[in-house]
């Protein structure tokens, strides 16, 4: 399974691992409004929310013109990438991950910016929908990660 994994995936992959440390739980590819997808979005003990972006090289974070978008949507935000990625490119006031496919380390913890109390009520919501329709997912072949099921099986 893990060989089909892309770069930014197994990146993710190691964010979720290191979150899971911090009593975070987090889910991948959740889009927060129409046109923006983060790559990990974690829950922690409080309801705090965590957006990541996992970057697997240059060109993948040049070519992201949408990330200033994603803050809204959280309490922090963080930059993943792997120890050999230039974090010099990556702007000071956002947090830094470390990471590769098995575990991660917070290298800059990101200032925090708490969203407003119906903004947390919607995240949380969409946090709890896009994890359930994951499982079911898993549980049913039918039912694809939109939540709709499909017409074979």
């Amino acid at each position: 399974m893990i060989d089909d994994l892309q770069p930014g995936q197994l990146l993710a992959r190691g964010v979720c691992r290191h979150l899971r440390s911090h009593d975070f739980v987090s889910v991948e590819e959740l889009v927060p409004t129409s046109g923006l997808r983060v790559d990990v979005m974690a829950l922690g003990p409080k309801g705090e929310v965590w957006v990541v972006e996992c970057k697997s090289s240059r060109a993948d974070y040049q070519s992201d013109s949408k990330w200033q978008g994603y803050l809204e949507w959280c309490d922090r935000f963080f930059w993943a990438v792997d120890a050999s990625f230039p974090t010099e490119l990556l702007p000071t006031e956002t947090g830094l991950i470390i990471a590769d496919p098995y575990d991660a380390e917070i290298i800059r913890m990101s200032p925090e910016t708490k969203l407003a109390p119906a903004r947390r009520k919607v995240m949380v919501q969409k946090f709890a929908r896009h994890a359930a329709l994951r499982l079911q997912a898993f549980r049913d072949p039918r039912v694809t990660p939109s939540g709709i099921p499909s017409s074979s099986t």
